[in-house]
Formats: structure tokens, C-alpha cells, sequence
């Protein structure tokens, strides 16, 4: 596949796109530490619902389990309902602080010196949510006991563990979560303006952008949501969160395949489409599952994760391989709304997968530039959209273009129509009364004196006009020869310039020719030679100093190409707009019908006839014709 040159600036600016981001990254991720980590902690499993933190402070410590720092979280025994933590803390200074990268759990309480500092309730993400637990006014540093309770095995404590300045943490815990309310906010914002334009547009139009606004607006609700940030603004956590993002999940699949078909179609052997159908079957199944689990009190979540989890995850990773197959391959074909969608797509795959990469190589690592990825890869789906708006707003401009032109031309056929139907009912009868005129004129002449002479000379020149208009009327009503004969273009272009040559002398230019042999066309020699007489003689008119008149013929296919070229005063886009219609000349004493009468003879002969020409630097006619050479 070959790349245009914007294509390949595209690449371009993606590769340092992604040179730019991901090491970026990193060191957003790696520089400067906020405080200390803990080395690690010790753990204590409880069979009680009761938090008792001063029997916690007195249990000996063989009851303590040592846990390494950054180690994966310790599954609970069967039978333990929560679990106490106990922290030593080095020396922070002032308004010391503790940052928990996850904590599971319901509940959750913090105590020093068996005095309670901290307390939340129902506020833990079921993805684990990042907690910053202020130290100050608690005394010295000394230890910390952390209380974590939960159903099932879902509470303890994941990932790193840092105490420091708050102000310093603060910043930390803000920016890696806050960003996704931000995030998600905006695209909402998003969805709803790209919503509110497309209530203007067609159903064609409407029907295009309304899956991407549906793209979009999931992909804000699962930022939202999934943030450990939305728990601590609500102070509630409750299961409409959970609600909110499998919702949003389930309805982002089939929209996203919904907006993928309407770019690249059904697919082969109507893979797409099928995709689509059964992710919306799916879907349904998992909400209605949804709906019986929460009538239920929620007894089903174990099997309801497999579906929603396990399962649509793998559905996922399938759907994402297969579509991006498709856009890539499709891309290679040149598709542009292909090389577009794989290139924001591809900015995403990379992202999130280096940081996996990274998080698996340091479970410290926080997961937050997947994010950007997400935003590069909607803003391609916005483009592509953009782009569509753009193809069918310039289809409508060229059918209204092309409307113009069948107007003009249906204008001007109805012209010549009448003129034709008048030529060929007027002319006749008018040549009559002119050829007596002009005998009686000559006779008169031959008895008047020097000065009446003089009077009658000039009325036989207009009369002798009067018949050459005429006569282009006869010619103008009837341009189809009475004879078709097969004849030598380069012949009949070389006699009409011999005889156009002292003409174009006089007028201060020459005639150039530049004839290719054997080039044959069928018609009447007379009929040619008249239509090229009329455009070659214009062309000479039009010369001013040094002027030159190049007219070439060569053969094209089927067709012999005729041009004739000057490099005289040239016309305006409004002139050549008029050529051909009747008593339009740009000629002081020209009626426009000589011209008219070359098109009705390019017609009749089955060709074509068009011009160019701007001001100041010349015109060019360029005749087509029909060749009859291989008939």
C-alpha cells in the first residue's frame, strides 16, 4: 500500500505523539516521591463483627502476621469477617499523613493510641479505592491500627502504603483519581453537544452520529463510576454505582459495533453485523440478569460476575482484536476513515498496554494514561464522523453544481431551439427580398455619380452582411452534413492554417502546428473546416503583440484531440460562462453566431468542445472527436 503524503504525516505525528506520551508518562509516574513507604505491616484476622481496637493493641504478637510492602493482598481464612492492620510510622514533620493505594472492604477505621481518627463507612470502591488518612493533632509518630471489614473476602489492603506530608499526598491522591470525574464529566459534556447538533440534522445524518454520541457517553459514565474518587464525593458507595457502570459496559459494546459497522459495513460474510446482533442479545441477557439480581437483594452476585465479568471480558478482548483486524486491513486497502480509526485506536492499545506491562513489573505503578488513550481514540471516532459530515455536504454541493449545469445546458438547448426553428423559417424568405435589393443597388450604382457610388458601395457591404448572417442562420438550422466522409484531420488542419496565416500576419502572430498523421474523423470537410475557420480566426483577433497560435491533434483512445491555443487577452469565468449563446460576442461588430454554429457542427459530429482561458494570459479550445480510424 502506498501512503499519501498526508497520510504518512499522519503516522508521523502519531509516532511522536506516542514518543512523546508514554516516556512522559513513566516520569509522571516515577518522579519525585510524595513520602515514605512503608516497608511493611502486620495483619490480624478477625471472626468478629465487633471492632474492639484495645484488645487489637494487647493480642501478643504471634497473633500478627508480617506482610512485605507492594505485595499482593493475603486472602482471608474461611470464617474471618475483618482484619486489623498495625502500622509503624517513621517521622513525616508537620500535618503527617497515611496514602493507602487500595482498600476493600465496607468499613473502614483508623485508631491511635486506641483513639479513633479516622472513620468511613460505605465508602470503598468494589475495585478498591485509594484512602488518605490525615495524622495530624494524633501525637507522636508511633503505631497505627487499621480496622477493615467486609463480606465475604473482599476487604483488606492492596498495593503500597506511604506516609508523608498531607499537603504533598493530597496533591497524589487528587490528581490520579480526580482526573477520572474530570474526564468523565467532559465527554458527558461532550455527548450532550454532539447530541444537540444532530437534532438539526436528517435521519441519514442523524442515525451516523447517534451511536457515537452513545460511545462517548458510556465511556463517561464508566470513567465516573469506576473512579475510587465518586465514593468519597458521595460519601456513599451503594450498588447503583455498580448498576451505573455495567450499564454503561453493556450499552458501550453494541454501540461501539453499531458505529463501527456504519463506517466499514456488515463485513465479510456479515461478520460485523452478526458481532453486533449477538453483543445486543448479550447485553439484554446480562440486564435482565441485572434486574433479577437486585430484585434478589443481590444473593446472585457470584454467577452475575462470571457473566458481567469473566465472560464479557473475554467477549472484549475478542471484539477489540477482530474490529482492529478489520480497520487495519482496511487501511492497507486505502481506506481513510480506516487509517484514522486504526491510528486512535492503536495510541490506545499502546498506552494501555505499556502500562500494564508496568504495573505488572511494579504493582506500585498506578493505572492512569489509559485514560488519554480513551480520549485520543473518541477524538478519531469524532474525526471519522467529521469527516463523513464533510463527504456528504461536498456530494450535496456537487449535485447542485451538476444541477446548475443541466439547467444551463437544458437553458441553452431550449435556445437553440428556437433559434434553429426560426432560422430555418425566417432565412429563406429574408435572402430573397436582399438578393433583389442588391441587384437594384448595383444597377443604380452603375447611373449615380462619384459621391452617390460611395453611399451605394456601403449599403451593398451591409447587404453582403446582412446575407453572410444569413447564411450562419442556414447553417445554425441545419448543421448535419448531407454526406459523411472519412477524412484526414492533420490534411484539413494544415490547409485552414495556410489560409488563416496572412490573417494572422497582418494581426502581428503566427501559426504554430503541432499535427500528429493517420488521425481520422467522419464528417464533412466543408462543415470542419468552417467550425475551425470560426475558433482559429476568434483566436487570431485576440492576439496582441508577438501573439502565437499553437494547434495541436493527437489521438486518445477512441477519440482525436483537437486544441487550439493563443496566448492573447483571454476571458473572464462570466465570458466563457456566455460562449455559444446567441448574440454574445465579445467582438465590437460580432453577432456570436459564428461560434454558435461551430458548436452545432462539434455537435452534429458527435464531439465535444471546451474552453479555458483566463485574463491577460490566453485561451485554449479543446476539441473532441470521435476517431474513425478502426471502422
Amino acid at each position: 500500500m502506498k501512503f499519501s503524503s498526508t497520510k504518512a504525516a499522519a503516522v508521523i505525528l502519531t509516532m511522536l505523539l506516542l514518543i512523546v506520551i508514554v516516556p512522559t508518562a513513566i516520569a509522571s509516574q516515577w518522579s519525585g516521591k510524595a513520602g515514605t513507604l512503608l516497608p511493611g505491616w502486620e495483619l490480624k484476622w478477625e471472626d468478629s463483627a465487633v471492632c474492639n481496637p484495645a484488645a487489637a493493641a494487647s493480642a501478643p504478637d504471634r497473633d500478627w502476621i508480617s506482610i512485605a510492602g507492594q505485595s499482593a493482598r493475603p486472602l482471608a481464612p474461611a470464617g474471618a469477617t475483618a482484619v486489623w492492620l498495625r502500622f509503624s510510622l517513621p517521622e513525616t514533620g508537620a500535618n503527617p499523613a497515611l496514602l493507602i493505594d487500595k482498600v476493600y472492604g465496607n468499613n473502614l477505621r483508623a485508631y491511635m493510641d486506641n483513639k479513633l481518627i479516622y472513620d468511613s463507612q460505605d465508602v470503598v470502591n468494589y475495585n478498591g479505592s485509594k484512602v488518605l488518612i490525615p495524622l495530624s493533632g494524633a501525637g507522636e509518630p508511633s503505631r497505627l491500627y487499621l480496622w477493615s471489614s467486609g463480606t465475604g473476602q473482599d476487604f483488606g489492603v492492596d498495593g503500597t502504603i506511604t506516609a508523608g506530608s498531607y499537603g504533598k499526598l493530597l496533591a497524589v491522591y487528587v490528581k490520579q483519581d480526580l482526573a477520572d470525574i474530570v474526564i468523565g464529566v467532559a465527554f458527558l459534556f461532550m455527548g450532550a453537544a454532539l447530541m444537540v447538533c444532530l437534532l438539526f440534522l436528517k435521519l441519514d445524518f442523524f442515525k451516523g452520529g447517534f451511536f457515537l454520541v452513545l460511545v462517548i457517553v458510556c465511556f463517561g459514565i464508566l470513567f465516573i463510576t469506576y473512579s475510587p474518587f465518586l465514593p468519597i464525593i458521595l460519601h456513599t458507595r451503594g450498588h447503583w454505582i455498580e448498576i451505573c457502570f455495567d450499564l454503561a459496559l453493556l450499552t458501550l459494546l453494541p454501540s461501539f459495533t453499531f458505529y463501527f459497522e456504519q463506517i466499514f459495513g456488515p463485513g465479510r460474510h456479515g461478520l460485523i453485523m452478526r458481532l453486533r446482533q449477538f453483543q445486543l442479545g448479550y447485553s439484554l441477557i446480562c440486564v435482565l440478569f441485572l434486574v433479577i439480581n437486585a430484585l434478589m437483594s443481590y444473593r446472585l452476585d457470584g454467577i452475575y460476575r462470571i457473566f458481567t465479568v469473566n465472560i464479557l471480558g473475554l467477549l472484549m478482548m475478542m471484539q477489540v482484536i477482530y474490529l482492529l483486524y478489520v480497520a487495519v486491513l482496511a487501511a492497507f486497502r486505502g481506506n481513510s476513515d480506516a487509517v484514522i480509526f486504526s491510528v486512535g485506536f492503536s495510541v490506545f492499545a499502546l498506552l494501555t498496554l505499556t502500562e500494564l506491562v508496568l504495573y505488572y513489573a511494579n504493582g506500585s505503578y498506578h493505572l492512569q494514561w489509559w485514560k488519554w488513550g480513551v480520549i485520543v481514540f473518541v477524538l478519531s471516532l469524532i474525526i471519522i464522523l467529521g469527516r463523513r459530515f464533510a463527504s456528504n455536504h461536498e456530494q450535496a454541493l456537487e449535485y447542485s453544481r451538476e444541477l446548475e449545469r443541466f439547467n444551463d445546458d437544458l437553458q441553452r438547448s431550449e435556445k437553440m431551439e428556437i433559434i434553429s426553428e426560426l432560422a430555418a423559417s425566417v432565412a429563406h424568405e429574408v435572402r430573397n427580398p436582399l438578393q433583389v435589393t442588391r441587384g437594384f443597388l448595383q444597377i443604380l450604382g452603375e447611373r449615380s455619380g462619384k459621391k452617390e457610388k460611395e453611399y451605394l458601395q456601403m449599403a451593398l457591404e451591409e447587404l453582403d452582411r446582412a446575407s453572410l448572417i444569413i447564411t450562419d442562420f442556414l447553417t445554425f438550422a441545419k448543421p448535419g452534413p448531407d454526406s459523411l466522409d472519412s477524412f484526414e484531420v492533420a490534411e484539413e488542419l494544415k490547409h485552414i492554417s495556410g489560409i488563416l496565416v496572412p490573417l494572422a500576419n497582418m494581426q502581428g502572430g503566427a501559426i504554430k502546428l503541432q499535427l500528429q498523421s493517420g488521425l481520422q474523423v467522419l464528417g464533412s470537410t466543408s462543415k470542419f473546416k468552417q467550425a475551425f475557420i470560426n475558433l482559429i480566426k476568434n483566436a487570431i483577433e485576440s492576439l496582441e503583440e508577438d501573439g502565437l497560435i499553437t494547434i495541436a491533434a493527437w489521438k486518445s483512445g477512441e477519440h482525436v484531440i483537437i486544441s487550439v491555443q493563443d496566448n492573447g487577452e483571454g476571458m473572464k469565468v462570466s465570458e466563457l460562462a456566455h460562449l455559444g449563446e446567441p448574440y454574445y460576442s465579445n467582438k465590437k461588430k460580432g453577432t456570436g453566431l459564428g461560434l454558435m454554429v461551430t458548436f452545432r457542427i462539434i455537435e452534429a459530429m458527435n464531439g465535444s468542445i471546451q474552453f479555458e482561458s483566463r485574463k491577460g494570459e490566453g485561451t485554449q479550445v479543446i476539441v473532441k472527436l470521435p476517431s474513425s480510424a478502426n471502422k
